[in-house]
């Protein structure tokens, strides 16, 4: 698996996020980086790159689901 997801250092409530997905599925390439460009969401909401598509939630579990969502979606297609 080959999936990549960005969080940008900056955003909050990205750390309890990464922590559940490291723990879930360690194979992951999970990094956190200064900047992944989504200045405007990365201000409102907690906000991640996942294979250069922008997703959101409107907190730190809601974006959760939504990454977990499209991991087991790539996974399942696999």
């Amino acid at each position: 698996m080959s999936i990549k997801i960005r969080f940008c250092e900056k955003n909050k409530g990205k750390g309890k996020v990464v922590r559940r997905l490291e723990e879930e599925f360690p194979e992951l390439n999970i990094k956190i980086k200064s900047c992944v460009k989504q200045c405007g969401c990365c201000r409102d909401m907690p906000v991640a790159v996942v294979d250069k598509v922008k997703v959101t939630g409107r907190d730190g579990d809601d974006l959760y689901s939504k990454i977990v969502e499209i991991v087991q979606r790539d996974l399942a297609a696999a």
